[in-house]
């Protein structure tokens, strides 16, 4: 069962391009493994005004997603200091 993923414009020409090389090949393994295989089991379920989104954790960053049906909507990829703080100013 794999689920298709769509990014946010945002994380696309912002987050994406912020992150070394190293990093982004970190994140893009670890949502071609979790996210569209299993984004229910990996994705943990987030709380209070971020209900009915989850996270994935790849180190220190975090990747705030929403599953549709079958399909996986990233709106952020950032660093874990800041990943919470862009998503309660609703900046996705």
């Amino acid at each position: 069962m794999n689920y298709e993923i769509e990014y946010h414009q945002l994380v696309v020409h912002e987050d994406i391009p912020k992150l070394d090389d190293a990093i982004k090949q970190r994140i893009k393994s670890a949502i071609e493994r979790k996210l569209m295989t299993r984004p229910e089991i990996f994705g943990v379920p987030l709380r209070h005004s971020a209900k009915g989104h989850r996270k994935l954790r790849v180190g220190d960053h975090r990747v705030v997603f929403r599953i549709e049906g079958m399909k996986i909507i990233i709106l952020i990829i950032a660093h874990r200091s800041i990943v919470y703080k862009l998503f309660a100013k609703g900046l996705r």
